[in-house]
């Protein structure tokens, strides 16, 4: 089990980098999160058909050479306000539990829990268990189903990982350490330092004392290491880290409070010929040009995404940049604020006016989409002409439906997919466009590296920085 000292200290980094590297020593591996808190979902295998994880556990389970299923992420929270969660049980959004308080639906959800990961513990050789955040939130721990409580019910041996980076990395460390319980403490096997820069030996003699105060020896430092591939769980990403040619095309994704699905614009980052950028505030648009991309996400909470559009006064900017001939492409919640307006006869999102930059509606329903999607583009104009009649893959995850009332809109796929008659603008309910590798070649004609080739990266990076032997000693 990897557990953290904190949000962001490599825990998911270190979960998938661990599957990819038992499961070349030919074992069979599958990746396990009790409760995951993200708007970035995958579609995968459910007993009813398909449901929903959080993106971590699918590429968790690609690295692992395993078919994603909802077992291996039995419960999902994906905010929706500030102060609220839809709960994602076994893949099914279920309304009965959003409406519990949080506190009291530990003991409901602990039994899906248990099931799921003592069915992947029999099926598997090995399971690789991420917590959440860190295992020492003291005024959590009465309700805690994602660290301590799954460490001790599968006595995992557990590796605590940092970021050092962020400086206070051995005061991290012990500290956590030293709020766990005694039998806690006792399935502490390591400790990992993330994202280190400079010279390893010049750390000592903290390992040292850190294993004389805990007795818990440091088996790995890891460098900072910008480039692994592996998208971030959050879906942002420091674009001043992207190395890009001074003529390259700036791709703009709003980053508006509730987006979603921010994951799928990984391999964005890996086209010589991009700058891929984050925006949040107007002046950050400041120097876009015509020959410029602006993307909106998916969200989910469409209307108050749209109307934080607004106030930031990036509405207008994104309805100028596609009057002017720019390139605007909205996926799914994106898609439907492109539209003329959104209609919420059941209350699940709220009612808003549209962009207006397609001649489309949408109504929200209280039935959720959720499935993988093969397509087949129509003929595109414009920019998008790349896409015309190339196929395919992705995934959707809407509680809406959009049509064209006056008929006028571009139909590219049917009730998927639809093109302004300028052909600047682009909406499509299709995730995971450019993750594909045929509309990757289209668009950019470049091939980017695999998802394969990346967790074989980060494999061979432990191999490099965790003390020999210690992996098969974890499992002995």
């Amino acid at each position: 089990m990897v557990l953290g000292t904190t949000s962001g200290a490599g825990k998911s980094w270190l979960a998938t980098a661990l599957c990819r590297w038992y499961a070349r020593q030919g074992l069979k591996v599958a990746p396990f999160k009790a409760q995951n808190m993200s708007n970035h979902a995958r579609v995968v295998a459910a007993a009813s058909g398909v449901g929903e994880i959080g993106s971590a556990q699918y590429f968790q389970a690609l690295a692992a050479h395993a078919v994603p299923e909802v077992r291996m992420n039995p419960v999902l929270l994906k905010p929706e306000a500030n102060s609220g969660s839809q709960v994602v049980l076994l893949g099914q959004a279920s309304a009965e539990l959003t409406n519990i308080p949080w506190r009291d639906r530990s003991e409901t959800l602990w039994p899906f829990i248990t099931e799921s990961l003592d069915a992947l513990r029999a099926e598997n050789d090995v399971v690789v268990i991420e917590g959440a955040g860190s295992p020492a939130e003291i005024n959590l721990i009465d309700r805690d189903i994602v660290n301590l409580r799954v460490a001790q019910y599968a006595q995992a041996r557990c590796l605590l990982i940092t970021d050092i980076d962020r400086g206070g990395a051995f005061a991290h460390l012990y500290g956590t350490w030293s709020l766990l319980a005694k039998a806690d403490q006792a399935l502490i096997h390591g400790f990992v330092l993330n994202k280190f820069r400079g010279d390893a030996r010049l750390l000592s003699p903290a390992p040292e004392k850190l294993l004389t105060l805990t007795g818990v020896p440091t088996v790995a430092t890891l460098p900072y290491w910008r480039e692994h591939g592996l998208p971030e769980e959050d879906g942002l990403f420091d674009d001043r880290s992207q190395p890009f040619a001074q003529d390259a095309r700036t791709v703009a994704i709003i980053a508006y409070p509730y987006a979603s699905n921010l994951d799928e614009f990984e391999p964005l980052k890996k086209v010589p010929s991009l700058r891929v950028v984050w925006v949040r505030h107007l002046n950050q648009l400041s120097a876009l040009t015509k020959n410029d991309w602006l993307i909106l996400p998916g969200s989910k909470q469409t209307s108050a995404d749209l109307s934080w559009l607004h106030e930031q006064g990036l509405a207008h900017a994104v309805q100028t940049h596609a009057q002017q001939g720019g390139a605007v492409l909205g996926i799914c919640g994106g898609l439907q604020m492109l539209g003329q307006g959104i209609h919420d006869p059941h209350g699940v999102d709220g009612a808003a006016e549209g962009l207006g930059l397609l001649p489309l509606v949408t109504e929200f329903s209280k039935i959720k989409t959720v499935r993988h999607t093969e397509v087949q583009f129509a003929s595109l104009s414009g920019v998008w002409a790349a896409l015309s009649k190339v196929k395919c893959r992705g995934y959707e995850i809407h509680q809406g439906r959009t049509h064209s009332p006056s008929g006028q809109a571009h139909e590219i796929i049917k009730d998927l997919a639809w093109q302004s008659t300028s052909g600047a603008v682009l909406g499509l309910y299709l995730h995971g466009l450019f993750e594909d590798p045929s509309a990757l070649t289209a668009l950019f004609r470049i091939e980017v590296p695999t998802l394969d080739t990346v967790f074989e990266g980060l494999a061979d990076a432990l191999d490099r920085h965790i003390a020999p032997g210690f992996l098969k000693q974890l499992i002995a």
